[in-house]
């Protein structure tokens, strides 16, 4: 299969977006983390190379699991892969949830930072894959963890918005060096 370019009709169609050239991780600050992802109708030739851009990007930066939000676009795919191999997910949404669990997360949005999560051990979550066939996926663990943990981020949700008051004492001022970083790109730019 040829290699499938992002168009910028595409790009300014269903993001808003000034993305001009390949896709990088947002990072805290930047509003586009904050915004609810739009459900993806028909899956395109387009959303696809975004999912295979995506799973690229979360290898390289060593991560489990990455939303469109994370790299500016508003739509609802992730990826992830916890080692048991990869899957790219189009509007995945969470159907059941069972029991606890409490996980230290990080987030490659949020680099340095680490926040104690407590969320349902385990889940069942409804997709379609790259090919628009719905799959239902039933996962436990850090599995579950990390749908989870994506699956927020299409709600505009980050870790941060789980941590204690004396958590965010502590990362205040990681968070306030992430933000200058995000305010300074947007200049060269």
């Amino acid at each position: 299969m040829p290699e499938i370019k992002l168009s910028q009709a595409f790009l300014e169609k269903e993001n808003k977006m000034e993305e001009k050239a390949g896709l990088k991780i947002k990072l805290y600050g930047d509003p586009v983390l904050r915004k609810i992802a739009k459900p993806v109708g028909r899956i395109t030739d387009e959303h696809r190379q975004i999912l295979k851009e995506m799973a690229e990007i979360m290898y390289d930066d060593s991560g489990i699991g990455l939303a469109a939000p994370q790299v500016g676009i508003s739509a609802q795919l992730i990826v992830l892969d916890i080692g048991d191999g990869l899957y790219k997910l189009v509007n995945p949404k969470i159907i059941k949830r069972q029991g606890r669990q409490s996980i230290s997360e990080g987030c490659l949005s949020v680099p340095g930072v680490c926040v104690k999560v407590k969320r349902a051990k385990r889940v069942w979550v409804q997709a379609k894959d790259e090919n628009g066939c719905l799959i239902e996926i039933e996962a436990q663990d850090l599995f579950a963890c990390v749908l989870q943990h994506e699956i927020d981020h299409l709600k505009g949700k980050l870790i941060l918005d789980y941590a204690s008051f004396l958590q965010k004492l502590r990362i205040k001022r990681k968070l306030a060096i992430l933000k200058t970083k995000v305010k300074a790109c947007k200049l060269l730019f």
